[in-house]
């Protein structure tokens, strides 16, 4: 493991991955995998808004770049 303070190697990054967050035994199909490194994640239901989705944030998300995900 790498000294704290320090970035990881590659290697060492790949073996961490590795362990935490093993392969499935089967992918789902028509999934896609994304890997997003971030500050804080929130889970939500997307809620009609006129013709349109609309998400309702934390007030101190404003004026962040955010990345949406539809799971389901």
């Amino acid at each position: 493991m790498s000294v704290p303070g320090k970035e990881a190697s590659v290697a060492e990054q790949k073996k961490i991955k590795k362990s935490v967050y093993p392969a499935p035994a089967m992918p789902h199909e028509g999934k896609v995998k994304f890997e997003v490194f971030g500050e804080e994640m929130i889970e939500k239901k997307v809620k009609l808004s006129g013709n349109s989705g609309r998400v309702y944030l934390p007030p101190d998300w404003v004026n962040h770049h955010v990345k949406i995900i539809r799971v389901d």
